[in-house]
């Protein structure tokens, strides 16, 4: 694998606006360079015979049952509305439309 250079960290950070002294371009290309070794441990470790997965486990069904319950009457639920119309919530109109 090639190392990271101070150059070519200065032409990342040339490219990306992003001012940075000596040391930190110095500093970055070690950081850098770890990443990059980190990632070929990775990809060292991926061979066809593990199917990709999007979750290390299996994914299942958190969620209760729908069970349908007593709930407030419309007339209930409009009870403490500062405005009502045509059993709704009425609101102030925002968009300017009718």
């Amino acid at each position: 694998m090639a190392a990271i250079s101070r150059d070519d960290v200065a032409h990342l950070a040339k490219l990306a606006r992003v001012e940075m002294t000596p040391d930190e371009l110095d500093h970055m290309a070690t950081e850098l360079e770890d990443i990059l070794g980190a990632v070929k441990r990775v990809q060292e470790v991926a061979t066809a015979e593990i199917a990709p997965t999007s979750h290390p486990l299996a994914m299942t069904n958190i969620f209760r049952e729908d069970v349908v319950r007593p709930s407030l009457t419309n007339e209930e639920a409009l009870s403490g509305a500062p405005a009502k119309a045509e059993d709704r919530f009425k609101v102030p109109q925002i968009l300017g439309e009718e």
